[in-house]
């Protein structure tokens, strides 16, 4: 069996903290739309990250490794920019759904980094795989809230 090295505990606490960012990312985009579908799917979204957030935090402790908290600085401006973007955009739901794109395919590219590293359990790299592919679905299922605008 695998074993944490301390690289691999803080690809996963990087992955941890940008959970948590994207949660707090769509709870807001969720209370910035109007559109029904779209605060439904935002919220989805949310505790999805959520599930996420918990199932990472359990393998964590399960291999002994600490747990940083708080969010990132980037989620921060992220949302900063979100808040910014709402309030100037004359659409600002296609740019809330826009910019949701965009971080899901950068969380996309940041599982498979974490996924990459050969010195992950199984039991690991088998929650990754399945959060990974949850948001690689939950990407193309979008494209019908893209159309609804």
């Amino acid at each position: 069996m695998s074993t944490y090295t301390q690289e691999v505990g803080k690809k996963l606490n990087d992955l941890l903290e940008k959970t948590y960012d994207a949660e707090k990312g769509f709870k807001k985009a969720a209370e910035n739309v109007d559109h029904a579908a779209l605060k439904s799917y935002f919220n989805q979204k949310a505790q999805e990250r959520y599930n996420f957030g918990h199932e990472l935090k359990s393998e964590l402790k399960a291999f002994n490794q600490d747990i940083d908290k708080g969010g990132s600085v980037t989620g921060t401006m992220h949302r900063a920019w979100m808040d910014v973007k709402s309030l100037f955009s004359a659409d600002d739901e296609e740019s809330m759904l826009e910019e949701a794109i965009r971080g899901e395919k950068a969380s996309i590219d940041e599982y498979a980094e974490v996924l990459n590293e050969t010195n992950l359990p199984s039991s690991t790299k088998s929650i990754l795989a399945t959060q990974k592919s949850t948001i690689e679905n939950g990407l193309s299922n979008i494209k019908t809230l893209e159309d609804l605008r």
